[in-house]
């Protein structure tokens, strides 16, 4: 699963690079993203591809009310759960971060550890969104991430893990003419030989705590061991 990632590092150089987007990049670096808070996300409109700010959390545009949303979306039931299942051919978005967080359980620690690309480089969550309407009117747009089982790296610690799509997979995936078969062959655990981790402060458990800090590599103490003679 994901449920809290960092989107720290972003540029608009980066952007225009990576996801050929030139749009204004809005917001402050994140390093604790959490669900129902905004995510920056990239679409294609029109055959170009835009930033646009999403909550985190999916909305179906039928549902009766706003709800915490779905934060996740299993990769393998993406074309039969109702939420998903028209969102598939049709509503398909980038979520850009540059490292996603699991948790180990230590005792009655929650020890949590960062999965970064490379050296920390931007990368892409494959996303869906929707568009919801309250009783007045207002248009609330949201999106989810896709999950996928884990590889090995990620197993250590949970068994499921984000969709990670590389660049080259990008126009296949935000194009809706793709056809649905070669879009689910994307719905694949990333290679995790490109991947590495680290733990990280358990300031981060609280989602209401940001900054660098909470995110910054540390040390874990491994106890000693008694002497066997």
């Amino acid at each position: 699963m994901c449920n809290r990632f960092r989107a720290a590092y972003f540029t608009r150089h980066a952007f225009e690079e990576q996801f050929q987007a030139c749009d204004e990049i809005e917001g402050v670096p994140r390093f604790n993203v959490a669900p129902t808070q905004p995510v920056l996300t990239v679409r294609s409109e029109s055959g170009k591809r835009r930033i646009k700010e999403m909550r985190w959390g999916l909305i179906p545009s039928w549902a009766r009310d706003i709800k915490s949303g779905n934060f996740n979306a299993r990769s393998e039931s993406i074309t039969t759960t109702p939420s998903f299942r028209d969102l598939i051919h049709t509503n398909r978005c980038l979520v850009p971060a540059d490292a996603f967080y699991e948790w180990q359980r230590t005792g009655a620690v929650k020890q949590p550890f960062a999965f970064e690309i490379g050296d920390g480089k931007l990368f892409a969550f494959a996303g869906l969104w929707d568009e919801w309407k309250d009783p007045n009117g207002r248009a609330i747009q949201s999106c989810t991430i896709l999950t996928t089982e884990a590889n090995e790296l990620v197993a250590e610690l949970h068994d499921r893990m984000p969709v990670i799509l590389s660049p080259e997979q990008y126009a296949a995936w935000l194009n809706s003419q793709t056809p649905l078969h070669e879009v689910l062959a994307l719905l694949k655990p990333f290679d995790s030989r490109a991947m590495h981790k680290y733990p990280v402060s358990t300031r981060l458990n609280n989602s209401q705590n940001e900054g660098e800090d909470v995110a910054a590599r540390i040390a874990i103490e491994v106890p000693a061991q008694g002497r066997l003679f």
